[in-house]
Parts: C-alpha cells; sequence; structure tokens
C-alpha cells in the first residue's frame, strides 16, 4: 500500500507516542488551534463549541468525549467540529492533574475525607477491582457463575461519581476562560484571512484590468 510504514512500529513505540508525540505536545496545540482558527464559521459560534470541548474534558465520560462535546455543542448552538477538537485540552498531560484534582474537589463536595482513593496504591486496587467486576461479569453472561458488583460499585463511589461532581465548577471555569480568550483571536483570524484574500483578489481584478487595456491599445493587423 502507498501509506503504508516503512518500518512497523511496536506496541510501545505507539504507547509512546500517544502519550507524547515524537513532535511534542506544543506542536500538536499549534496544530488544533490552526484548524479551529480557519473553521468555515462565525467567532461566536467556534468559540463556544471551545468552551463545550474544554469542559466535557473535565468529566469522567471517557470513550465519550466526542460524542459528550457534539451534544454539549449543538444545545449551545455552537461549532460541533470546534467542540471535538477543543476535547484536546484533555490530554495524557493534563488528564492526571484534572483527575486528581477533580476526584479530590469531589470528594469534599460530597462530604468525604477520600481516605481510601487519597493514596496511589488506593485508587489503583479501586481500578483493579472494577477491571476484574467487569471482566468477571463478562464471563458470566457465558458461564454459571453470578455477577459482582462490589469493585464497580467501590469505583462509582470513590472516584467516577467524585470525579464528576467535583469537575464540573473546574470545567465550566476553565471553558468560560477559553471561550474569551479563544473568541477575539478567532474574530482576529478570520479579519487577517478576509482582508488578505480581499486583497488578492483586487491584485486579480487589478491585473485582469490591465491585461484588457492592453489588449485594446494594440493595434490590429
Amino acid at each position: 500500500m502507498v501509506f503504508r510504514r516503512r518500518e512497523k512500529r511496536g506496541v510501545w513505540e505507539n504507547l509512546r507516542e500517544a502519550i507524547w508525540p515524537k513532535s511534542g505536545w506544543s506542536r500538536a496545540f499549534q496544530y488544533v488551534k490552526h484548524r479551529v482558527n480557519r473553521l468555515p464559521d462565525r467567532p461566536h459560534r467556534i468559540a463556544r463549541g471551545v468552551w463545550a470541548g474544554v469542559f466535557v474534558s473535565f468529566t469522567p465520560l471517557f470513550g465519550f468525549h466526542f460524542l459528550s462535546a457534539a451534544t454539549v455543542a449543538w444545545i449551545m448552538r455552537g461549532n460541533i467540529l470546534a467542540a471535538i477538537l477543543a476535547t484536546f485540552f484533555g490530554n495524557p498531560v493534563t488528564f492526571p492533574i484534572i483527575a486528581v484534582f477533580s476526584t479530590k474537589l469531589g470528594h469534599k463536595i460530597l462530604g468525604d475525607r477520600l481516605d481510601r482513593g487519597a493514596a496511589p496504591e488506593g485508587l489503583l486496587n479501586t481500578f483493579q477491582a472494577a477491571s476484574h467486576d467487569l471482566l468477571h461479569n463478562f464471563w458470566a453472561m457465558f458461564t454459571p457463575a453470578h455477577a459482582e458488583w462490589g469493585g464497580l460499585e467501590r469505583f462509582f463511589t470513590d472516584v467516577w461519581l467524585p470525579y464528576l461532581v467535583g469537575g464540573l465548577g473546574p470545567g465550566v471555569i476553565a471553558a468560560t476562560i477559553c471561550y474569551y480568550v479563544s473568541l477575539p483571536i478567532i474574530t482576529a483570524y478570520q479579519n487577517r484571512r478576509r482582508m488578505r484574500l480581499k486583497a488578492r483578489l483586487e491584485k486579480i481584478r487589478a491585473k485582469i484590468k490591465r491585461e484588457e487595456k492592453g489588449s485594446k491599445s494594440t493595434p490590429e493587423n
């Protein structure tokens, strides 16, 4: 195939690329910023999409961030593609910070002290128990074994629900900041691009007029 890699990358290399791209997250951010600026829509609609994407990045809806961001953008009458691109705000670099802060804040709001989840081993055990229940319940559908929900219940109460509750406030704040930062940037970018296109069009028109004048002034044989 034409676009197949000459050297097939291994699993660890693919994992490393997902966590830290070869070009760096700074260049990836610039790419997303460039794509958002060039979206063919009104600035305030694009900025609303950015708000939706950043807000959803603070929720524990992993695997559904694109769909959730698109839904929020649709409700807000924002640009759906901008919302999907803005979910880049949540990436392997920022997710650990968002997750820890949101989970701890959620426990404080819910009145818990996060005694079990405060230590890394406690949080790891919670994820392991939930993963065990998911795998066990899957095989239980095909065997006489009974389903187990203890690990999933602990994961819901200790991690997922506090993450969701604690992420709403910071998500709204971060999304609102990104909205007011992105709106003038997108507006200025579109104005500059419009002026460049206008200047280019005027040059083409001037060139056509010169060619027309030149053809009229040339004497016929």
